[in-house]
Protein backbone atom coordinates (compact mmCIF):
# COMPACT_ATOMS: atom_id res chain seq x y z
CA UNK A 1 0.00 0.00 0.00
CA UNK A 2 1.28 3.46 -0.79
CA UNK A 3 0.33 6.92 0.34
CA UNK A 4 0.21 9.94 -1.91
CA UNK A 5 0.33 13.12 0.11
CA UNK A 6 -1.21 16.28 -1.31
CA UNK A 7 -1.13 19.87 -0.25
CA UNK A 8 2.49 20.09 0.77
CA UNK A 9 4.94 22.92 0.44
CA UNK A 10 6.37 23.79 -2.95
CA UNK A 11 9.78 25.24 -3.74
CA UNK A 12 9.05 26.70 -7.16
CA UNK A 13 11.19 29.53 -8.46
CA UNK A 14 8.89 30.09 -11.44
CA UNK A 15 8.08 33.61 -12.51
CA UNK A 16 5.43 35.09 -14.79
CA UNK A 17 6.65 37.76 -17.20
CA UNK A 18 4.69 40.98 -17.27
CA UNK A 19 4.55 44.22 -19.23
CA UNK A 20 7.60 46.41 -18.57
CA UNK A 21 5.64 48.89 -16.45
CA UNK A 22 4.35 46.22 -14.06
CA UNK A 23 6.39 43.86 -11.85
CA UNK A 24 7.31 40.29 -12.74
CA UNK A 25 5.20 37.89 -10.70
CA UNK A 26 6.88 35.27 -8.54
CA UNK A 27 4.92 32.06 -8.06
CA UNK A 28 6.36 31.43 -4.58
CA UNK A 29 5.27 34.89 -3.38
CA UNK A 30 1.76 34.28 -4.75
CA UNK A 31 1.55 30.91 -3.02
CA UNK A 32 2.71 32.37 0.29
CA UNK A 33 0.57 35.51 0.17
CA UNK A 34 -2.62 33.72 -0.85
CA UNK A 35 -2.03 30.41 0.98
CA UNK A 36 -2.02 28.34 -2.19
CA UNK A 37 -0.53 24.97 -1.30
CA UNK A 38 0.78 22.13 -3.44
CA UNK A 39 -2.67 20.73 -4.26
CA UNK A 40 -2.71 23.41 -6.96
CA UNK A 41 -0.03 22.54 -9.51
CA UNK A 42 2.50 25.13 -10.64
CA UNK A 43 0.99 25.05 -14.13
CA UNK A 44 -2.49 25.75 -12.85
CA UNK A 45 -1.28 28.54 -10.54
CA UNK A 46 0.77 30.14 -13.33
CA UNK A 47 -2.23 30.01 -15.66
CA UNK A 48 -4.37 31.75 -13.02
CA UNK A 49 -1.68 34.42 -12.51
CA UNK A 50 -1.38 35.03 -16.26
CA UNK A 51 -5.13 35.40 -16.67
CA UNK A 52 -5.26 37.71 -13.66
CA UNK A 53 -2.47 39.97 -14.88
CA UNK A 54 -4.11 40.28 -18.31
CA UNK A 55 -7.34 41.35 -16.62
CA UNK A 56 -5.75 43.77 -14.15
CA UNK A 57 -3.34 45.24 -16.72
CA UNK A 58 -6.26 45.93 -19.05
CA UNK A 59 -8.14 47.73 -16.28
CA UNK A 60 -5.03 49.79 -15.47
CA UNK A 61 -3.95 50.46 -19.07
CA UNK A 62 -5.07 54.10 -19.19
CA UNK A 63 -3.64 54.84 -15.73
CA UNK A 64 -0.31 53.21 -16.63
CA UNK A 65 -0.10 55.11 -19.92
CA UNK A 66 -0.71 58.41 -18.11
CA UNK A 67 2.01 57.61 -15.58
CA UNK A 68 4.45 56.61 -18.32
CA UNK A 69 3.75 59.84 -20.21
CA UNK A 70 4.52 61.68 -16.97
CA UNK A 71 7.94 59.98 -16.82
CA UNK A 72 7.43 56.84 -14.71
CA UNK A 73 9.21 53.87 -16.31
CA UNK A 74 7.70 51.35 -13.89
CA UNK A 75 4.98 51.23 -11.25
CA UNK A 76 7.73 51.64 -8.64
CA UNK A 77 8.49 55.09 -10.08
CA UNK A 78 4.97 56.40 -9.51
CA UNK A 79 4.91 58.67 -6.48
CA UNK A 80 2.02 57.84 -4.17
CA UNK A 81 0.16 60.54 -2.25
CA UNK A 82 1.74 61.58 1.05
CA UNK A 83 -0.62 59.39 3.06
CA UNK A 84 0.60 56.19 1.32
CA UNK A 85 4.02 54.59 1.91
CA UNK A 86 6.58 54.22 -0.88
CA UNK A 87 5.88 51.16 -2.99
CA UNK A 88 2.15 51.24 -2.22
CA UNK A 89 1.14 51.07 -5.89
CA UNK A 90 3.17 47.93 -6.47
CA UNK A 91 1.64 46.29 -3.39
CA UNK A 92 -1.87 47.30 -4.47
CA UNK A 93 -1.17 45.95 -7.94
CA UNK A 94 0.02 42.62 -6.53
CA UNK A 95 -3.07 42.49 -4.31
CA UNK A 96 -5.30 42.98 -7.34
CA UNK A 97 -3.52 40.30 -9.40
CA UNK A 98 -3.19 37.81 -6.55
CA UNK A 99 -6.83 38.21 -5.45
CA UNK A 100 -8.06 37.80 -9.02
CA UNK A 101 -5.93 34.68 -9.49
CA UNK A 102 -7.05 33.20 -6.17
CA UNK A 103 -10.72 33.84 -7.02
CA UNK A 104 -10.21 32.07 -10.33
CA UNK A 105 -8.62 29.08 -8.61
CA UNK A 106 -11.42 28.88 -6.04
CA UNK A 107 -14.09 29.04 -8.74
CA UNK A 108 -12.46 26.08 -10.48
CA UNK A 109 -11.81 24.15 -7.27
CA UNK A 110 -15.15 22.35 -7.76
CA UNK A 111 -13.47 20.01 -10.27
CA UNK A 112 -10.94 18.94 -7.62
CA UNK A 113 -13.53 16.72 -5.93
CA UNK A 114 -16.62 15.93 -7.96
CA UNK A 115 -18.40 13.98 -5.23
CA UNK A 116 -21.56 15.32 -3.60
CA UNK A 117 -19.50 16.35 -0.59
CA UNK A 118 -17.08 18.15 -2.88
CA UNK A 119 -19.91 20.05 -4.54
CA UNK A 120 -21.20 21.16 -1.14
CA UNK A 121 -17.73 22.39 -0.18
CA UNK A 122 -17.41 24.23 -3.49
CA UNK A 123 -20.78 25.94 -2.95
CA UNK A 124 -19.41 27.31 0.32
CA UNK A 125 -16.36 28.68 -1.52
CA UNK A 126 -18.43 30.85 -3.89
CA UNK A 127 -18.80 33.75 -1.41
CA UNK A 128 -15.06 33.57 -0.72
CA UNK A 129 -14.29 33.94 -4.43
CA UNK A 130 -16.56 37.00 -4.49
CA UNK A 131 -14.60 38.44 -1.56
CA UNK A 132 -11.34 38.05 -3.49
CA UNK A 133 -12.87 39.72 -6.54
CA UNK A 134 -14.01 42.59 -4.29
CA UNK A 135 -10.49 42.91 -2.87
CA UNK A 136 -9.09 43.10 -6.41
CA UNK A 137 -11.64 45.74 -7.44
CA UNK A 138 -10.85 47.81 -4.36
CA UNK A 139 -7.11 47.62 -5.02
CA UNK A 140 -7.64 48.79 -8.60
CA UNK A 141 -9.90 51.60 -7.39
CA UNK A 142 -7.24 52.64 -4.87
CA UNK A 143 -4.58 52.71 -7.59
CA UNK A 144 -6.56 54.88 -10.01
CA UNK A 145 -7.96 57.09 -7.26
CA UNK A 146 -11.57 56.08 -7.79
CA UNK A 147 -14.10 55.68 -5.00
CA UNK A 148 -14.59 52.08 -3.91
CA UNK A 149 -18.34 52.14 -4.31
CA UNK A 150 -20.96 53.89 -6.37
CA UNK A 151 -24.36 54.60 -4.95
CA UNK A 152 -27.30 55.63 -7.09
CA UNK A 153 -30.93 56.30 -6.30
CA UNK A 154 -33.26 54.04 -8.17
Amino acid sequence: MSLIAAGGETESTATVDNAEFFPTLELAQFREAMRVDGTITDGRAIHALESALYDVNQQLATWAAEKQEAGAATINDVQPPAWLPAGAYKRLYLRAVYATAKASLIERYRDYDSSGEGDNKADKLDPVADDYRRDAAWAISDIVGRSRSTVELI
